[in-house]
């Protein structure tokens, strides 16, 4: 598998992933997106992105994140994507040859462990801890729907604190929360990709020892300049 999140694709940008898809094509059977394919949320990014990810000869599954909202456009983007192949996932999965289930979700911020918000108080607090509750919820839908052999989790937000260190410390919990890790450790899965910490660590774990993986591209071009996304093999 190839993973890799924060694309943030431009529509000045035609050409720019060309070599990645190559790259791809030669090197996985299939490839994971990992949230903020486009950098402002707007449909002639995706259109961009979907020119380049046309020439992909490998199955491609991808969940949004917090840029592809940007302008209110998701939609149209996850329409583009679809025509050249991309199956977008928003707490649903996606199963390639009846052996890997790929269960997504964008995910949401919340904060960790002990430090999770908890919805009490005023009500724009209860609806932000709601909105990560509702995604681990479609998360725990998504993964409870599978029965593959082998099933691996994508999310642009991050499950875990581990991933995040390098970022600053005030805004990590609104990079993920461990609201996200708890349907994957009742479920298991063999591997979590996630993207958004652009300066954060690469692996981390769940409580149940699932590994975790941050696949942002400003990380992955950091550890890895000529292969901008990560390789694994399950």
């Amino acid at each position: 598998m190839a993973a890799v999140g924060d694309l943030h694709c431009r529509e000045d940008q035609h050409g720019r992933f060309r070599h990645l898809v190559k790259q791809v094509n030669a090197e996985a059977d299939v490839l994971l997106l990992c949230g903020d394919l486009t950098d402002r949320g707007m449909v002639e990014e995706g259109k961009v992105l979907a020119e380049e990810l046309s020439a992909l000869r490998v199955p491609v599954a991808a969940v949004l994140g917090n840029h592809d909202y940007e302008h209110n456009q998701a939609k149209e983007i996850c329409g583009e994507l679809s025509r050249v192949g991309v199956h977008i996932l928003d707490g649903d999965h996606f199963i390639f040859e009846k052996v890997l289930g790929v269960a997504g979700v964008k995910g949401f911020g919340g904060g960790f462990g002990n430090a999770t918000l908890q919805a009490f108080g005023e009500g724009q607090t209860k609806s932000f801890v709601q909105e990560a509750v509702h995604e681990s919820l479609k998360l725990e839908a998504a993964l409870s729907h599978l029965d593959t052999e082998k099933k691996v989790v994508i999310m642009h937000y991050a499950p875990v604190p581990e991933t995040l260190e390098g970022e600053n410390i005030e805004i990590r919990p609104f990079l993920g929360t461990s609201r996200l890790a708890m349907p994957v450790d009742h479920y298991g899965a063999e591997a979590v990709f996630h993207g958004h910490a652009h300066h954060g660590a690469h692996a981390g774990k769940t409580k149940s020892g699932i590994p975790v993986y941050n696949v942002a591209m400003p990380l992955m071009t950091k550890m890895h300049p000529d292969q901008r996304f990560m390789l694994l093999e399950v």
